[in-house]
């Protein structure tokens, strides 16, 4: 009886292991993906606030609340892009409305519904975190984010994000170096960082 018992308890043991390694490994890829940006960024009193840039004609309201963008057989290079919304003074603006649109890898963008399209709020340490793929290009502009900003109770900022080293940037009438992201490499991973600067009084 003891030994059955014993052999029983065994093999429950032996199915949830890989069940907690699972969860192990999750909570290890969450943490290193935590740890990709600075506890506190590096700012200045008095930075200067991020420019504003048109909305363009593609921006639809009401996108789903979420900070992954990639879906099921999505096709396109994944990026992982994090960064900060702080104050002209350097305080993490927590709660702020971070709303994500891009087009997809061939260029395009998907006015019938919503992919590629998402809305997060930052943290208590006013950080965003968002996993998407590289914008394609299309004709007169250069590879972009766009992106929406919002202080709670406070103006919207409507701007633009930038890829460095893209040679479109020159012949792009509204590009804006302000704007560049600073990307690297992690891995196989490309990481893109950025910090909004919102002058909120």
């Amino acid at each position: 009886m003891n030994a059955r018992r014993s052999r029983r308890e065994f093999l429950r043991a032996s199915l949830a292991l890989p069940a907690i390694l699972l969860l192990e490994n999750s909570g290890t890829e969450k943490a290193a993906r935590a740890q990709t940006l600075p506890a506190t960024p590096a700012c200045r009193d008095n930075d200067d606030a991020t420019p504003p840039q048109t909305a363009g004609p593609f921006y639809k309201p009401s996108s789903p609340k979420r900070s992954l963008l990639i879906e099921p057989g999505m096709k396109g290079t994944k990026i992982l892009v994090q960064g900060y919304v702080r104050s002209t003074h350097c305080y993490p603006v927590r709660g702020a409305l971070v709303d994500f649109w891009q087009a997809d890898a061939a260029g395009v963008y998907d006015n019938i519904g919503y992919k590629l399209r998402g809305h997060q709020y930052t943290d208590d340490s006013g950080r965003y975190s968002l996993e998407t793929v590289l914008p394609g290009l299309y004709p007169g502009r250069t590879r972009h984010f766009h992106v929406r900003v919002q202080a709670p109770n406070r103006p919207i900022l409507t701007t633009q994000l930038y890829f460095p080293g893209e040679p479109q940037n020159r012949s792009d009438s509204i590009f804006n170096e302000k704007l560049l992201l600073t990307m690297r490499q992690n891995g196989r991973e490309n990481l893109a960082t950025f910090d909004f600067v919102l002058d909120v009084g």
